[in-house]
């Protein structure tokens, strides 16, 4: 039994399908296929039944899901246990946000995968929020105020955020410049999610309320300039506007905390190391930007 084939296998397991995980894996259908069938020969028992949609799990292919996950995690674990200071191998799938990932983060991956040659690097450049243990991604780089989950995460740094709007919208509705004042301005968010604000050394909970949401700063930016509505964003991201006064900010007694930028992956006790070398990189990364 090949460590590739289960290796393999969990792919084929969590991306639901040959095709999925070819992409994942970045092997063409025809070998993960290849693998699959050699497995399932040497195991004597169907662990996959394909379907029109791709591939579901039988009975005993969830069983052997599992047990071959751990097994695949152990090998690396102790691989890098006798090689600590070697050359990182395998395969890295890591999420970042679409916005700030390309500019900001794309350079320390790419340096990670020039150091490691042997490396295979599966990057995901996206504002969606990507789960990490279905998708099957190593770790994701993450900017904002993490919500609670099972997650463990390293806070690498951090970036300063302003409340904004445009003229035309603060003509019309005035400026909010308290938190009870807030509650009554349109903003433009991401989802249903809690906004914060500072009072000193307080954190104050803002409830926001809007009609326009989209699950990129980038357009959030363009709402606000339209003057729909408020905006919270990372500071870096409205510099020109600021500038040029196309964006005012709002809440100036009230801003809200500096954004985190941190390394999450999913819980287990012992961090891979690709993880924990990309976790330094960031820091040196965020520090070196100030």
């Amino acid at each position: 039994m090949d460590i590739e084939e289960l290796r393999t296998f969990v792919e084929v397991a969590d991306a639901g399908g040959v095709s999925a995980a070819a992409l994942r894996l970045g092997l063409s259908k025809s070998i993960v296929s290849r693998r699959l069938a050699r497995l399932e020969a040497d195991l004597g028992i169907q662990l996959l039944a394909r379907t029109t949609r791709g591939a579901a799990l039988t009975e005993a292919g969830v069983i052997f899901r599992d047990h071959a996950a751990k097994v695949c995690a152990e090998i690396d674990i102790a691989r890098e246990t006798i090689l600590p200071e070697g050359e990182l191998r395998g395969s890295f799938r890591i999420a970042a946000p679409l916005t700030f990932g390309p500019t900001h983060f794309a350079p320390v991956i790419a340096e990670m995968a020039r150091l490691n040659p042997q490396l295979q690097v599966r990057s995901c450049y996206t504002d969606r929020f990507v789960d990490l243990i279905t998708e099957g991604f190593d770790c994701a780089i993450r900017v904002g105020h993490l919500t609670n989950s099972n997650l463990l995460a390293r806070r690498v740094g951090q970036t300063p955020a302003v409340y904004v709007a445009s003229p035309a919208y603060i003509e019309q509705h005035g400026a909010p410049q308290t938190p009870e004042a807030f509650a009554t301005h349109e903003v433009v968010m991401q989802g249903n999610e809690t906004w914060l604000a500072m009072d000193g050394d307080a954190v104050i909970t803002l409830k926001p309320q809007g009609r326009f949401k989209a699950d990129n700063a980038i357009a959030l930016i363009a709402a606000a300039l339209a003057g729909i509505g408020v905006a919270g964003v990372p500071r870096e991201l409205v510099t020109e506007h600021l500038a040029s006064g196309s964006l005012v900010p709002v809440m100036r007694r009230f801003p809200p905390p500096a954004l985190g930028i941190h390394v999450v992956r999913p819980p287990g006790h012992h961090p891979a190391r690709k993880v924990r070398v990309l976790t330094e990189m960031m820091i040196e990364h965020c520090r070196a930007l100030g």
